[in-house]
């Protein structure tokens, strides 16, 4: 049995340093070779790190390359994968999967027939604060969840992203954006959704760029960028969830989950650290001790952060390269995100509709991540 898979990356824009620089954090994973359709981004990538730059079709076709990380823009999302999957690789995605539904079904009935497997982050959920809630939760601290609300509110890319164009196009917008990780880390605690209702609108049609280099120039919304929804969950629980770019101050939390013997507050899904509160039903809010997580321990200074973060991406493409070499279930499975893309696109359905939308897909929850586990995966 192979110790290692072999990676390979496909679009080597802002993320791609990310899982560059992260990767090495754990088992299983060598980063063999690196490629862009702008060939000196590859290049420059691939001197920046020690790796090997190729074309796209030699990259697919090179046989030292057992996963293929798509980290292309979305609208590319199905159509690198399917290529990948075609050359015989795995394939690990950046959010979201794909763009519609039948465009991840296809992928997932592709790698069936294949025999290979495709996984999807966010990986965020896989954070020791987000475990540290799912163990709280599996325990009964806060008794059975019935509701609950998840904000994701502020004013758009335009004002950091050099080429923010794509964020404000069909495929774009907070909910596709944004959205995978707050469900993703609902599925993680909660389970899968059942139906789902939403009211969508756009303040602007247009944005003005305030970052560099392009300060100034206009690009078109062409997507709903204010997303109000509500997701009724199997388990009967009901979840309200905001996703908008035209907001400029909130008050919301990131999420909160209310149970029958009291609240759960849980950080940002975005990131894999921050402080989980819990009050019981004397309405007393404390902060919960944090646990030796190893995904909860600072490991990075981050220049638009007030403080030192945790960031661990590459876990959940660490977890299903041990899934694949054990043949278990992987975390991020091609189902949850399928469920995810799901999710996502019917709210915006709803939206167009005015109607509740049903799911056709569901999942299971992800296995816990505990410490053993999550220590099991580092280098």
């Amino acid at each position: 049995m192979m110790e290692k898979l072999g990676i390979g990356i496909i679009g080597c824009g802002n993320i791609s340093t990310t899982y560059l620089r992260l990767a090495p954090l754990f088992k299983g994973l060598e980063v063999r070779a690196v490629a862009d359709v702008n060939k000196a981004t590859a290049e420059a990538r691939a001197a920046e790190f020690g790796t090997r730059a190729q074309p796209v079709d030699d990259l697919l076709g090179n046989g030292d390359v057992d996963v293929v990380i798509n980290l292309t823009i979305p609208d590319a999302h199905f159509a690198v994968s399917k290529a990948a999957l075609e050359a015989g690789k795995h394939v690990y995605s950046e959010k979201p999967l794909t763009l519609s539904l039948a465009d991840g079904l296809a992928l997932r009935d592709l790698a069936k027939a294949k025999g290979l497997a495709v996984g999807c982050a966010p990986d965020t959920f896989l954070g020791g604060s987000h475990q540290l809630a799912r163990a709280l939760i599996d325990e009964g601290r806060v008794g059975r969840i019935t509701a609950g609300g998840a904000a994701v509110m502020g004013h758009g890319m335009e004002h950091w992203h050099p080429n923010p164009d794509f964020f404000f196009l069909p495929g774009g917008g907070p909910m596709l954006d944004m959205g995978p990780y707050y469900i993703a880390n609902l599925v993680n605690l909660i389970g899968p959704v059942k139906r789902v209702a939403a009211l969508t609108s756009a303040a602007e049609t247009e944005r003005t760029i305030s970052s560099e280099p392009r300060k100034g120039e206009k690009v078109p919304v062409r997507t709903p960028t204010n997303i109000h929804a509500l997701l009724e969950f199997h388990n009967g629980a009901t979840v309200n969830l905001s996703t908008s770019w035209d907001v400029w101050s909130h008050r919301r939390g990131h999420m909160e989950l209310y149970g029958t013997e009291g609240t759960i507050y849980v950080p940002d899904p975005n990131f894999f650290g921050g402080t989980v509160e819990v009050a019981g039903r004397d309405g007393v809010v404390a902060a919960v001790p944090a646990w030796d997580h190893p995904f909860g321990k600072v490991n990075q200074e981050h220049v638009s952060m007030p403080a030192p973060l945790a960031n661990y991406r590459s876990a959940g493409l660490a977890d299903m390269a041990q899934a694949i070499l054990s043949g278990r279930d992987a975390r991020c499975s091609i189902d949850r995100a399928l469920h995810g893309v799901e999710v996502m696109t019917a709210c915006l359905k709803s939206g167009e509709t005015g109607a509740f939308v049903t799911m056709q897909t569901s999942c299971t929850r992800p296995a816990a991540l505990g410490l053993d586990e999550a220590r099991a995966l580092l280098a």
